[in-house]
């Protein structure tokens, strides 16, 4: 009797509960630990007020790293900027807190929780949102849950156009045509049907489009350069690792250390912070999650038309030709 059925039936056994106990981790672990870890902040006001409000926020060692501005206006402007997620404004009235739920309503709530509990009972804490969260989607859910569906829209692209055997040229003119269809649908969907994305339409369209070309092109470059393993690489680092690291449910500074980071080095977490800029702050800060998805696409497309791989099962496989007899 045959051992090889049983070693492939064991090595199921073990493989399944390893690709859950991963995927937990993925998923679970950063959900379960957020916290604030330099998120960014600012204050403003009178230089003594100032310095009481920095003082509180310093209090909590690592959480917060604090961006002094001289007024109001200029703490606005930070915001909108996407340099900082809020700012409390020192008033005669007591403190003013700025806000951006449009940048993330879990930091907007975390910011009046963390105001509110560090002033006196009786002191009434005024908050403005300068940037809200549309309408449509208040509270962000509807953003945070696009991240999962563009990655598997990227990854079927990347996967398809590998085990159909598509190379060169025409591979990447295909993943380039899924992601524009890709694009034009998401955004059909989410700004003009649901409301959840503001901002101009088709550079919202264009975003979209670019995050599953990322991922569609790192997925059959990886598959040009390794084979059909390439696609289970493309799969742990868009999916089980882009996803729940990308902070788009959250923010990248309230996911545990160097998870936040990580994130925003892949095309899921660059792509949801790019489409936070285009769609609610007019491009502020969108220059490195860009560049991000620009090396990811260039990668892809590059190992796509250039690595030279053994064929899928679903390509033939030419015949050697013997050489001609002479003489």
């Amino acid at each position: 009797m045959s051992t090889a059925p049983n070693r492939r039936a064991v090595a199921v056994i073990l493989l399944i509960p390893l690709m859950v106990t991963l995927a937990l981790w993925a998923f679970a672990w950063p959900a379960a630990r957020i916290a604030p870890r330099d998120l960014p902040v600012g204050v403003a006001g009178p230089a003594s007020a100032a310095q009481q409000l920095e003082q509180r926020f310093e209090q909590r060692d690592g959480a917060f790293d604090v961006h002094r501005f001289d007024d109001e206006a200029a703490a606005r402007a930070a915001i909108e900027d996407r340099t900082v997620y809020g700012a409390v404004v020192a008033t005669p009235q007591g403190p003013h807190l700025l806000t951006a739920s449009a940048a993330s309503p879990v930091v907007s709530q975390l910011l009046r929780e963390a105001v509110t509990a560090s002033v006196p009972e009786d002191t009434r804490v005024r908050v403005t949102d300068v940037v809200a969260a549309p309408p449509g989607d208040p509270r962000g859910s509807a953003l945070g849950a696009s991240v999962l569906p563009l990655a598997l829209a990227g990854m079927a692209a990347g996967a398809v156009v590998t085990l159909m055997g598509l190379r060169g040229a025409r591979a990447a003119v295909t993943l380039v045509g899924a992601a524009a269809l890709v694009g034009l649908a998401a955004t059909a969907v989410a700004h003009s049907w649901l409301g959840a994305l503001t901002g101009d339409w088709w550079t919202v369209a264009g975003v979209l489009a670019l995050t599953v070309l990322a991922i569609g092109s790192a997925v059959a470059g990886l598959a040009a350069l390794f084979g059909p393993r390439g696609i289970g690489l493309g799969a742990l680092l868009m999916v089980l690792l882009g996803n729940p690291f990308s902070g788009v449910t959250s923010a990248p500074e309230l996911l545990p250390e160097p998870v936040g980071a990580i994130g925003q080095w892949l095309p899921p977490g660059a792509g949801g912070s790019l489409l936070r800029s285009v769609a609610f702050f007019d491009g502020s800060a969108a220059g490195a999650a860009v560049l991000t998805l620009a090396l990811w696409t260039l990668f892809g497309l590059a190992a796509v038309l250039f690595a030279r791989r053994a064929p899928t099962p679903a390509e033939p496989v030419e015949p050697a030709r013997e050489p001609a007899l002479t003489g």
